[in-house]
């Protein structure tokens, strides 16, 4: 299927118009082209804001490491102060930016018509999301850029749809989505199979052709500006049988329990059962700003290599270059404070910096087996753990390491981290985050 129509599909629509039921025929074509026009243009916007994105974060981040150097603890008076005020300006302001993102995509698509009007998926919340996300990386916040970009992608593919007057369907949140995680990792496979495995409940011929369309160009402007990079570098290793029958099975474990455990515990404190958790969460400023100040003594602690995505870290690692044994558990707890904190903020990228180091940490049990192909099969067996994408986490990984000898040990070791997690936390964290924001959807409707 096609994105835009061909001449000769202009031509025929031009014929129906004389015909006897010409109008009706006119209608269906006209309402085809717009809803592909709509396809298009979300696209090439989306893959626009995704390189600014970016590019904002990065030099956020260059920011902050600039003032960390010039004042070694401003940190810790500054971090908390901005992790205080985002939870307070979110709360007030712009509630439905919390968190990661992906949840309000998936609310979203469970009433499409009805959200389009909402502010889960509106251009506000998104540009709010896209300020507050950007400041939390200027203050070292260990949050990833990939979760917010699917909300605002999807937003920015709904307003486009909502101008052309296409009627909305979990179709355009399901493309606009997917498309935002392949322009924010440079990963178009990747891209579908997230909207198979965490936006899609019910995936249709129709919706594929809309996610692929939409991830396609979107790529295609990532590529046309920022260039054909790899993410996390070149890892050229790969691991003989060997290798794989020993490596992936203590990765997956360890992975699937590491991350299943941080899911357990964001998903606990969003929906907390005991007293003192709801007690806790009755002053969300005063934990950001605990929160941050956690964030803030880790990058210390750590020379800086806790704060912000990971991004370099994760690369020197990935490269083979050697790591602290700290890196690994101190990004593990930086991660889950500045989640804990309610800060607008995604947990893609930390969450495969902090199975780098679990990798890391594994690549020391395994000193016979390269240490890149090691580090990639931690990465995997933690994200898997935390998300329980395993097709996507490998589709990610590869796309982003061009490590294609490695697809063997990957899914491998993706399909163990995924049993072990459902058996630490049962619940996926995406859809278990989602639920606020069905209940606020509830709430608001019955009143």
């Amino acid at each position: 299927m096609r994105l835009f129509p061909e001449p000769r599909q202009i031509l025929d629509y031009a014929r129906s118009l004389g015909s006897a039921d010409g109008p009706e025929k006119a209608r269906d074509a006209l309402s085809v082209f717009r809803r592909r026009i709509a396809t298009g243009v979300g696209a090439v916007l989306l893959g626009l804001f995704a390189i600014a994105f970016a590019k904002l974060g990065d030099e956020a981040q260059r920011l902050f490491l600039q003032f960390s150097k010039a004042w070694p603890y401003g940190a810790l008076l500054l971090t908390p102060l901005i992790f205080a005020g985002a939870v307070w300006f979110t709360r007030g302001w712009a509630p439905e930016a919390r968190g990661s993102g992906i949840p309000q995509v998936i609310a979203a698509s469970r009433n499409p018509p009805r959200e389009a009007l909402g502010p889960l998926v509106s251009l506000k919340t998104g540009v709010l999301k896209l300020l507050i996300t950007v400041l939390t990386l200027g203050a070292g916040g260990s949050v990833g850029r990939e979760g917010p970009t699917v909300q605002v992608s999807a937003a920015i593919m709904v307003a486009v749809h909502r101008f052309l007057r296409v009627p909305i369907t979990a179709g355009v949140l399901i493309a606009g989505g997917a498309a935002g995680v392949a322009a924010a990792f440079n990963t178009p496979l990747a891209g579908v199979a997230f909207a198979i495995e965490e936006l899609a409940s019910a995936y249709e011929q129709k919706v594929a052709v809309l996610v692929m369309a939409a991830v396609m160009i979107a790529g295609l402007v990532s590529l046309g500006i920022a260039g054909d990079y790899i993410y996390f570098g070149a890892m050229r290793q790969t691991l003989d049988l060997r290798g794989v029958l020993l490596v992936a099975p203590v990765a997956g474990i360890a992975g699937g329990l590491a991350g299943g455990l941080f899911s357990r515990a964001l998903l606990s404190f969003a929906d907390p059962r005991h007293a003192w958790l709801r007690a806790i969460r009755q002053r969300p400023v005063i934990v950001a700003a605990v929160c941050g100040l956690t964030v803030a003594a880790l990058g210390i602690l750590s020379a800086g290599a806790t704060w912000g995505t990971g991004y370099e870290a994760t690369r020197h690692l990935v490269e083979g270059q050697a790591g602290s044994d700290w890196f690994g558990p101190a990004k593990f707890m930086a991660t889950l404070a500045t989640a804990l904190s309610g800060a607008p903020g995604g947990i893609f990228a930390p969450s495969l910096s902090v199975g780098a180091g679990l990798g890391d940490l594994l690549a020391g049990i395994f000193p016979d087996d390269p240490k890149g192909a090691v580090v990639l099969l931690g990465m995997i067996g933690y994200f898997v753990g935390v998300v329980r994408a395993p097709l996507t986490a490998v589709i990610i990984i590869i796309e982003t390491t061009a490590s294609r000898g490695m697809i063997i040990p990957l899914f491998a070791t993706a399909l163990i981290a995924d049993i072990v997690s459902a058996m630490v936390c049962r619940e996926r964290l995406y859809h278990g985050l989602s639920k606020p924001f069905l209940s606020t959807q509830s709430n608001s409707s019955s009143i």
